[in-house]
């Protein structure tokens, strides 16, 4: 036993999920399950109920662990880069152009 006059510190280190990968495991799992991953995932960020998303592989306390507009940014992000990525490459090959696009790069 310390002295009670020495105060003692708990370094508590939040669980904290990557949204990237909580959303992959959960689209496995839900596919695993035969449910539609986009219509789930988005009922689950639309309304917050986490009975849309299968407790199979403990995909629903994942996704839990993650905001829901830190799910929303990911997807978003992703969605973004890769379409407009495309997009702005097809238009430089039609203009005969090198678009430069180095604000969508996130590390892909």
């Amino acid at each position: 036993m310390g002295n009670i006059y020495d105060t003692r510190f708990m370094d508590l280190q939040e669980d904290t999920a990557d949204a990237a990968q909580v959303l992959e495991q959960v689209y496995v799992a839900l596919t695993e399950k035969g449910y539609n991953p986009v219509n789930q995932i988005v009922g689950y960020i639309m309304s917050g109920d986490p009975t849309y998303i299968t407790s199979h592989k403990n995909a629903r306390s994942l996704i839990m662990k993650v905001e829901r507009d830190e799910l929303l940014e990911e997807m978003m992000a992703v969605y973004i880069d890769t379409k407009l990525r495309q997009l702005a490459d097809t238009i430089g090959r039609k203009r005969n152009v090198k678009i430069n696009t180095p604000h969508l790069q996130r590390g892909i």
